[in-house]
């Protein structure tokens, strides 16, 4: 528990960026409040498909996942439920292999398991596949998916047990720099607390604005359709994706009940920035569309298959697609932010929130030093191109 002279630290933002900050925080010994305009969860991260993976050639990004595999599983022990499903990442080109083949190596090194398969063997792991136009693929048989409601929940949970507190629908509305600290005004209250952590993923740039900074967030719109079936699989379906640095299709679907699938396509028009007070968040017909011709490439025989239920959310992106986990000014160390995850905000929550209570507590990102390079500096704060 925290002591009375512990720093107070406010979190904006309940999603699971935030919550993770939060927990982190209080195991440091801050007192934690954390606040949200709406309900836990009611932003991005609620409305993401929620999967976990480590198929990436890129070692910082490898690094990233394992301080995140840690809390993860850390927290499965506590009753986080990981639905271990399997990922598989597909291949179009003899490159693409050499990358996924560079994948293998530094997971395994990592202690992440993985294994490569050519395209002849993807039917063994997904039968319905085609796999007309591919070279092959990666798997981790140990990745998968988590449902983003329950994981906040529990967060919240744990922030509450330890003593710190989580206010939802307390919007805020004024910030004053008092010598001290921060004064909040929020929807019915005033709050004083010695830093702030803006977490509030879409709406980051917004807070930001409030605490007197610049922030570039471009909010970026993604689309999901659940896939009924009329008869339940003979197997799990892996999450499946159709995307390897930046190239393919961008779709991705999963197994999500015995009769469901999810699909979404994870590359989207990012032209124009989406308003997060004021966006369409139910999937477009034209998506639908664009969805259900690339599964029928992808999964011609599936049986039974029609879509049902779509909705919208936000990819809060930054312009080298990255996330930003540090000060925004250096000269201001009592602004931390934790936000611009993209599409992968569930999947590094836990390591960001881990790196943004190092900031706030120790001044620097001191469990896993190169992650220094994630600063929101002006090198990289620059609006997306």
């Amino acid at each position: 528990m925290p002591r009375p002279t512990s720093p107070h630290i406010v979190v904006i933002g309940a999603g699971t960026l935030g919550l993770s900050c939060a927990i982190n925080l209080s195991e440091q010994g801050a007192r934690v409040t954390v606040l949200d305009a709406g309900a836990i969860a009611s932003g991005s991260s609620g409305r993401s498909v929620g999967v976990i993976g480590t198929q990436y050639s890129d070692a910082f990004d490898i690094k990233l996942r394992v301080h995140a595999l840690r809390q993860f599983r850390h927290w499965e022990t506590l009753g986080l439920n990981f639905q271990r499903i399997g990922y598989l990442r597909l291949a179009r080109t003899a490159d693409q292999m050499a990358l996924l083949a560079q994948s293998v190596e530094l997971q395994d090194s990592a202690g992440f398991k993985s294994h490569l398969h050519e395209a002849g063997e993807l039917k063994k792991i997904v039968p319905h596949l085609s796999t007309q136009g591919l070279a092959g693929g990666i798997l981790g048989p140990d990745d998968g998916f988590i449902d983003a409601h329950q994981m906040c929940s529990l967060l919240a949970q744990m922030v509450r047990e330890s003593g710190g507190t989580v206010r939802q629908f307390c919007r805020l509305l004024d910030v004053t720099r008092t010598g001290g600290g921060y004064r909040l005004g929020v929807s019915d209250d005033i709050i004083r607390c010695d830093m702030v952590v803006n977490a509030a993923g879409a709406w980051a740039p917004a807070v930001a604005a409030m605490l007197g900074q610049t922030l570039h967030i471009h909010p970026e719109r993604h689309e999901a359709v659940t896939i009924h079936l009329d008869h339940p699989l003979a197997y799990t379906m892996p999450m499946v994706m159709d995307l390897v640095n930046g190239q393919g299709t961008g779709l991705n679907f999963r197994h999500e009940a015995p009769t469901a699938l999810i699909a979404e396509i994870h590359k989207v028009d990012t032209s124009s920035p989406e308003d997060p007070d004021a966006y369409n968040d139910q999937c477009n017909e034209d998506s639908k569309v664009a969805l259900a011709e690339l599964l029928l490439d992808r999964l011609p025989d599936l049986p039974g298959a029609r879509l049902g239920r779509g909705w919208a959310g936000l990819y809060p992106v930054t312009a080298d697609d990255r996330p930003f986990v540090g000060p925004v000014d250096p000269s201001e160390p009592t602004v931390i932010t934790a936000a611009g995850a993209g599409g992968y905000g569930i999947q590094l929550a836990p390591v960001i929130g881990q790196l943004a209570a190092d900031w706030v507590m120790q001044g620097a990102p001191n469990s896993m030093p190169e992650a220094e390079v994630l600063t929101p500096n002006q090198e990289r704060n620059l609006p997306r191109v």
